[in-house]
């Protein structure tokens, strides 16, 4: 039907407590007036009446311009947003009575302002600021001693990497006339691989996998662990390499750090062991400082998965791969990286890095 005039809302009201307060009521009662097609809808008798009693009259109050960029509208948005930062611009146009259209361009044209994501950072402990601190002091001094110390790491860690990678539908989009009612399956536990590696400026040694003899993926513990450290890292790896002033880094894991584990470590690297209750004590919590968790799994991963392997052995030839390719070059500029973000933590007092963490 046409739009109501101010009279027919008010007779539409006085029907309504005519009968008894009932929409159902004053919905019958309207045929009469209107016929049977053409009445107003319950739904908008109802609205009708629920304006009538909030603001005690049938007519709108004085409208924004909703469609329009005008200065008056621009400001009120600079100040919303002042006020309210995280808003979705939906609520936000709901909220200012304009459409999302033009609350989309005043954002972004007017105000020049554009949409951020948090981040999430680990969680540091009251006491780990100092023992990164303290760690980053020691680096640095032995840097200053020898220009050459960072390059002659071994940085050590595990990652697991699942079976057919995942979906982002945020930024997964199929155009098309109609919808093409895409899904995509996923198991509730996929199937993973358990893999180790090291770092250091000469490039990467490995992957190793932790598995049985059936190909089946194995938990990390202190015997399997120092058997990849015996059987793969000593004895294939660096058999043949000059390991007198090199140092073996480990996180604080504790099948790292069992005495058998240590005592091994020890007995190839005496006095150069970075380690939870080594010679130099790795800090808790600080994936961010090993380049294995700031570079390489990321960097692996986003190779890894460009076809979408769908069998574990095809997913482990994509790692071997991806690690073969990663030249020695490139394994320099990481540690070269590496000592860059030890001295940004000695000026940041052991904290987050937050040029690296909002880094665009």
């Amino acid at each position: 039907m046409d739009r109501l005039t101010t009279a027919e809302c008010v007779e539409i009201v006085k029907t309504y407590y005519k009968n008894g307060e009932s929409v159902v009521g004053t919905f019958r009662a309207l045929r009469g007036v209107y016929g049977r097609h053409n009445r107003p809808s319950e739904r908008a008798i109802g609205k009708i009446v629920r304006k009538f009693e909030e603001t005690g009259s049938v007519t709108d109050g004085p409208r924004h311009n909703r469609n329009e960029c005008s200065t008056a509208n621009i400001a009120a948005v600079s100040e919303s947003v002042e006020e309210h930062q995280n808003l979705s611009i939906t609520k936000r146009a709901q909220h200012l009575g304009l459409f999302y259209g033009t609350l989309w361009r005043i954002l972004h044209l007017d105000l020049h302002l554009h949409p951020y994501k948090i981040q999430l950072k680990q969680e540091l402990k009251p006491a780990d600021h100092a023992m990164r601190r303290t760690y980053a002091d020691w680096v640095l001094e032995q840097q200053r001693l020898n220009d050459d110390f960072s390059h002659r790491i071994f940085f050590s860690d595990e990652a697991h990497i699942m079976l057919g990678g995942y979906v982002n539908k945020q930024n997964c989009r199929i155009w098309g006339s109609e919808n093409p009612k895409v899904t995509v399956e996923r198991p509730l536990h996929p199937q993973k691989i358990t893999v180790w590696c090291f770092i250091w400026s000469g490039g990467v040694i490995g992957p190793y996998f932790f598995e049985n003899d059936e190909g089946v993926t194995q938990t990390v513990n202190s015997d399997r662990y120092s058997h990849m450290i015996t059987e793969f890292f000593f004895w294939r790896e660096i058999e043949d390499m000059d390991v007198e002033n090199m140092w073996f880094q480990q996180d604080g894991a504790t099948s790292h750090t069992t005495r058998p584990v240590l005592a091994l470590l020890r007995e190839k690297f005496p006095g150069r062991v970075i380690s939870r209750f080594g010679n130099v004590n790795w800090p808790p919590r600080s994936c961010d400082l090993s380049p294995l968790d700031f570079f390489l799994w990321g960097y692996a991963k986003d190779r890894v998965y460009a076809d979408n392997p769908q069998i574990l052995d095809a997913l482990k030839t994509n790692i071997r791969q991806v690690m073969a390719e990663l030249l020695p070059a490139m394994g320099r500029q990481v540690i070269e990286n590496y000592l860059k973000k030890i001295q940004s933590y000695k000026m940041s007092g052991g904290g987050h890095l937050n040029d690296v963490v909002f880094h665009t």
